[in-house]
């Protein structure tokens, strides 16, 4: 599912950033249903992989990818001021998910867990 034109690119303040978010939603095997919710939620998607996906609105950029099992590894960069607002939203899609936000290379600052 790729869908994208009216949708927001990365601010480019934050594409210098690199990754900050990291996370795994629990009990998903499809990473498309997931795209599409947030394609709904007036998201950029792309293919990135057989089955990952790359999201992006103008304050995150993210990749989901299935794993072994039941779930789907999340990772990229988002605005840490928003970063209760994509917890949020995957508490709007019905996820149960942990996420964690990074400063700098290895300095957890935030985890959330749902």
């Amino acid at each position: 599912m790729d869908i994208a034109d009216d949708a927001k690119q990365l601010d480019p303040e934050w594409v210098e950033i690199g990754n900050n978010v990291c996370g795994t939603l629990r009990d998903c095997r499809d990473a498309s249903s997931i795209t599409e919710q947030f394609v709904r939620a007036g998201w950029r998607s792309r293919s990135s992989s057989w089955h990952g996906y790359e999201l992006e609105t103008g304050w995150c950029q993210v990749e989901i990818d299935p794993i072994e099992g039941s779930a789907i590894l999340l990772n990229g960069v988002v605005d840490p001021r928003r970063f209760d607002e994509l917890a949020s939203l995957l508490d709007r899609f019905g996820l149960r998910y942990s996420l964690e936000l990074y400063e700098g290379e290895d300095t957890l600052v935030r985890e959330i867990r749902a």
